[in-house]
């Protein structure tokens, strides 16, 4: 496994595997890897001869420089898991690497990033555009994998490589969870034991709604009351978006379910704000 700190150096290492005729298949992470982020993994080692991943806080998606400052890093730990795994490159750039002293250019889906979530984290889907365009710009990959799991973010990266001509397939991997439901996250071992015994609450809530989306003549204003009676019903959690969309377009739905929905819920666990989702179909 090569390790890249430059960006020279992850190109040079990109262009070896290149040269022996691989695909390069690409996992943008922040670290603090878990199984999920292996799982992501794995999906591109099945779509692609050769595997990067990238490890990079991003300064730019972040509204609240202590939320940023308390976010998890275990840079050894997250080596040995890929090394691990087989990957071939680690690209590692510093904050100076990514926004050069002077930078001022940035990459936006202009509705689809101020929507629904966007509207909760001002800011946090343009950061995370830009970023994801300097990292395909730097790695150049045939295909990139994005979890599944911030449903709104992997619409929108799909959106940005439609229109920027971006020649990348992006893939999607299947939200996974721990063995009581609770989905996968960094941000997990920042909660508390009784805030993490309550998390749980966001996997119920999306049961409770896919159980009511397969009752006759169900509506989307009835599943989306059965998520908010469902998250109300644990003290410890403060919903603060509940988002019912058309899977494909994330446009709003109403009435009576005629087509694959979008759930994208956002729960306030004291000072960590935790995301999950699940598209229902009709």
């Amino acid at each position: 496994m090569e390790i890249c700190r430059s960006i020279e150096e992850c190109r040079a290492a990109i262009a070896a595997l290149r040269g022996d005729g691989k695909r390069i298949g690409f996992v943008p992470t922040m670290g603090a890897l878990h199984d999920g982020h292996m799982s992501l993994v794995k999906r591109a080692q099945d779509n692609a001869g050769a595997v990067a991943v990238s490890i990079f806080v991003n300064p730019t998606q972040f509204g609240d420089a202590a939320d940023l400052d308390q976010y998890p890093r275990d840079e050894d730990r997250d080596l040995a898991l890929l090394d691990q795994v087989g990957v071939d490159v680690v690209f590692l750039p510093d904050v100076d690497t990514m926004y050069p002293p002077g930078d001022e250019t940035i990459v936006e889906t202009t509705r689809l990033a101020n929507m629904l979530h966007g509207k909760v984290r001002p800011g946090h889907f343009r950061g995370v555009t830009s970023v994801v365009n300097r990292l395909f710009n730097i790695v150049q990959p045939d295909t990139a994998v994005f979890g599944e799991k911030d449903y709104q973010q992997f619409v929108i990266i799909k959106k940005m490589v439609r229109d920027l001509h971006m020649p990348v397939q992006i893939l999607g991997g299947p939200t996974l969870r721990e063995a009581d439901g609770l989905a996968m996250s960094s941000r997990n071992r920042r909660l508390t034991p009784e805030d993490r015994a309550a998390a749980v609450v966001l996997n119920r809530a999306l049961d409770a709604a896919e159980a009511r989306a397969g009752e006759p003549g169900a509506t989307v204003e009835d599943i989306r009351k059965v998520i908010a009676d469902t998250i109300a019903s644990e003290p410890r959690a403060d919903l603060r978006g509940l988002d019912t969309v058309a899977a494909e377009t994330l446009d709003d739905l109403h009435g009576v379910l005629k087509e694959p929905l979008a759930i994208m819920i956002s729960v306030q666990f004291s000072d960590i704000l935790l995301i999950d989702q699940r598209v229902i179909q009709p």
